[in-house]
């Protein structure tokens, strides 16, 4: 049975024949019941759940850095749908038997700020990852407290390393040191820099795969 919120002009909740009524989002909004039987998905139908459901496991571990710094919010879309949206349009790869990542598009964070100035990245012994940069502290918004925004990713292992605030603009370096099960792993690497209060933050650089010491 379904009840009206403010007559028949408004709202309404609940299942009026094959039509269902909810708030979604501060929204009254109507969705159909789902088609029972026999349906069978077309091939496009298919394609995009596997496209979607790619970028979603690769997204989910690290959900929180995106909602802290992908972007702003733009309506009803939080800044992880955000990047949900751009990583589905600009960094998916078809390959053989479905999707992968295209680590070159991928973006951990997206903003105004300035970013690394020549970053360089090189494995050194007992699962050290050496990252370097220019200091361009004073060129446009960058200042010298910005802080390192670093994810370390095995594909191969689906594993995730995150470094936040281990170094600053201004030092122009910064060793991380990775658990010592991941020696032997290949890593993709990508850095941004975030402003001291959070709210800022640059378009991430990607540093590229790197086998771990």
């Amino acid at each position: 049975m379904a009840t009206f919120e403010k007559g028949i002009l408004g709202g309404f909740s609940g299942k009026v024949g094959n039509v269902v009524g909810s708030r979604w989002r501060g929204r009254n909004v109507m969705r159909s019941l789902p088609q029972r039987g026999n349906y069978t998905p077309t091939e496009e139908q298919l394609l995009q759940r596997e496209r979607f459901k790619t970028v979603v496991e690769f997204l989910t571990p690290i959900k929180g850095e995106l909602s802290k710094y992908f972007g702003k919010k733009q309506g009803d879309k939080s800044t992880y749908n955000l990047a949900t949206s751009y990583h589905l349009l600009e960094a998916l790869t078809e390959v053989l038997g479905g999707f992968t990542m295209d680590y070159r598009k991928v973006l951990i964070s997206k903003g105004d700020l300035r970013g690394l100035d020549t970053p360089t990245l090189a494995a050194a012994a007992n699962q050290v990852l050496n990252l370097g940069w220019v200091d361009n502290s004073g060129q446009g918004n960058a200042v010298e407290t910005d802080t390192l925004l670093v994810v370390v990713y095995a594909p191969v292992e689906q594993l995730y390393q995150t470094f936040e605030g281990v170094a600053t603009r201004n030092q122009g370096s910064v060793a991380l040191t990775l658990p010592a099960f991941m020696a032997g792993m290949e890593v993709e690497t990508w850095a941004s820099f975030v402003s001291d209060t959070g709210k800022e933050a640059a378009v991430s650089t990607y540093l590229g795969p790197v086998t771990v010491l």
